[in-house]
């Protein structure tokens, strides 16, 4: 038998049609805490335009700032190094252009929304599709792609019992959008965007395209697809290619150890396997540049090798997997039993990239916990494909399937919460932004300001300047340079020694406002060394005399 004549029917356009509404109803819900949080800023306090991760926030809009300068290449504006400029965040620069003064910030924070209900978007339209190949039943591939971009893990039980911080540890749920997925609906259209490219991509590997947006009567185009959307995915994620790699190779391997174990092989096996094999290669060399790219600049350049070796991002105990997954293992198991049954050819990309998961997990590498991206999705395929096989038994499974969705609840209501009550970090004093924008108007494009770590976060998001320190991965040397800015502000700390380090560091605005005077007592309106330019409500800034 054909091992590829049990291959679902085709996503049908009414499908398309309901997937669709259905997806933009849903991003329009998690955009219900940034439309309060609109609304509730006013006189006294500025919205941010984040509710959770506010510092990686601000970042990105200090981004959208740096295109809306002219950049094209990202430097981040958080270090006093000088930068060749990398081709990194380029969604993010690009998008910057299309704002313009009076009221950018505004701009760039509706920008970043749109881009986010978009990348949204096509998440769940690409999970649908994905989900679709190998499920038959329409409603079992709805549920699957609920699950799959909505679900969650086990966390909120432990944030119930009061084990928020288990094994020194957050859940996953609440902080790891490559272990789920609705983070990255709610605030990371980047990551939603390259999940969308990775699963078309996959399913394109598995298949040639079907649907409409990708037919092409153009064979070596059609093969090229998969590696095409691999390389895209280097704009957004480029970590996401290797997650590609690794799930063709699992595939690969499965299979082909498949074959090896089986006592009867025809010809016809070995030739499905080679063009599987083809496929994988062709994917990996076109998109192998990007990859490549990376590598030679983050070796060549000081600042992108001392901020690759501090940007860790790495996973927590593994028991943290099994409370996130722990769920739904036992309906993938039985669908891996069932896929393996019907689809002995595809169901190896599921099941491999399953398995990989401690591999990939605990990788030796510093973002290791970026990863396990798109796992979920494939234990939640497997799991739909139990219940498509239960039919009778399936209403059983409706419980711990709606034990997934707790988390988002949490995080909602989180988010709703925090912005119906203003303060920091998702909101800012109007007075401080003020004295941003009058910096804004003073400063030239990329000078130097002495701020405390966490005005350096923002300033850079309204005004086209740079900081000592601001952010933990981009701050190169942040371990070292944090105290000695902060020495900077005490009054222990000698006029000379504060200008040395001023002139060290190239400074040209020294920034001092409430949160510097809670790092020291130090006054600066009495050093000779700095001119006052600006003075309003508790914010004053200094320039550097000769």
């Amino acid at each position: 038998m054909n091992p590829m004549s049990n291959t679902p029917s085709p996503v049908s356009a009414s499908e398309r049609r309901w997937i669709f509404w259905a997806a933009v109803l849903g991003m329009l819900l998690t955009t219900i805490p940034y439309f309060i949080g609109f609304q509730t800023q006013g006189d006294d306090w500025r919205f941010t335009g984040f509710v959770f991760g506010v510092n990686d926030g601000n970042s990105y809009i200090a981004k959208m700032l740096a295109g809306a300068e002219g950049d094209w290449l990202f430097r981040t504006p958080y270090t006093y190094l000088e930068q060749r400029g990398i081709l990194a965040y380029f969604p993010f620069i690009a998008l910057g252009k299309l704002a313009y003064p009076p009221a950018q910030h505004e701009q760039f924070v509706v920008i970043y929304h749109l881009y986010r209900l978009i990348g949204g978007v096509m998440a769940i339209l690409a999970t649908y599709e994905f989900i679709a190949y190998f499920v038959e039943r329409i409603s079992v591939r709805r549920l699957g792609t609920l699950v799959a971009c909505f679900g969650g893990g086990l966390g909120w039980l432990l944030v119930i019992l009061g084990q928020g911080n288990w094994l020194g540890s957050l859940p996953l749920d609440f902080y790891s959008p490559e272990t789920f997925g609705f983070l990255a609906l709610y605030g990371l259209p980047h990551l939603a965007v390259a999940r969308a490219l990775l699963l078309y991509g996959l399913l394109l590997y598995l298949r040639r395209p079907s649907f409409p947006s990708l037919t092409t009567k153009n064979s070596l185009l059609s093969t090229s697809l998969p590696g095409l959307l691999f390389l895209l995915n280097g704009l957004f994620q480029p970590l996401t290619i290797a997650v590609a790699w690794a799930a063709m190779g699992a595939h690969l391997t499965g299979y082909g150890l498949t074959l090896f174990a089986r006592g009867h092989r025809t010809r016809a096996d070995y030739q499905l396997w080679l063009d599987y094999l083809r496929r994988a290669i062709l994917a990996g060399l076109i998109s192998a540049p990007f990859i490549l790219y990376s590598f030679l600049a983050l070796r060549g350049d000081p600042f992108l090798s001392g901020w690759t070796s501090q940007n860790k991002i790495l996973s927590p105990h593994f028991l943290h997997y099994l409370a996130a997954y722990g769920l739904i293992l036992p309906l993938a198991f039985l669908g891996a039993r069932h896929l393996m049954r019907t689809r002995p050819v595809e169901s190896w990309l599921l099941i491999g990239w399953v398995i990989l998961l401690p591999v990939l997990a605990y990788a030796p590498f510093n973002l290791q916990r970026r990863l396990p991206e798109g796992i979920w999705v494939a234990l939640v395929v497997l799991a739909m494909g139990a219940l498509e096989r239960t039919q009778k038994s399936a209403r059983a499974w409706y419980i711990p399937l709606a034990l997934t969705f707790p988390t988002t609840l949490f995080l909602l209501t989180g988010g709703i919460t925090s912005t119906l009550h203003p303060q920091p970090p998702i909101f800012r004093p109007t007075a401080e932004v003020n004295a941003f924008l009058a910096l804004s108007e003073q400063a030239q494009t990329g000078e130097l300001v002495l701020t405390s770590f966490d005005t350096g976060n923002v300033l850079p998001v309204w005004a086209p300047v740079r900081v000592i320190i601001g952010h933990g991965p981009e701050s190169v040397g942040l371990s070292v340079l944090q105290p000695r800015v902060e020495a900077f502000f005490r009054s222990t700390t000698s006029d000379a020694d504060r200008q040395a380090l001023l002139e060290e560091f190239g400074v040209k605005y020294v920034f001092w406002g409430p949160l510097e005077r809670a790092v020291g007592d130090w006054s600066p309106q009495q050093a000779g060394f700095l001119q006052e330019i600006y003075q309003e409500n508790g914010y004053s800034i200094f320039e550097i005399t000769p």
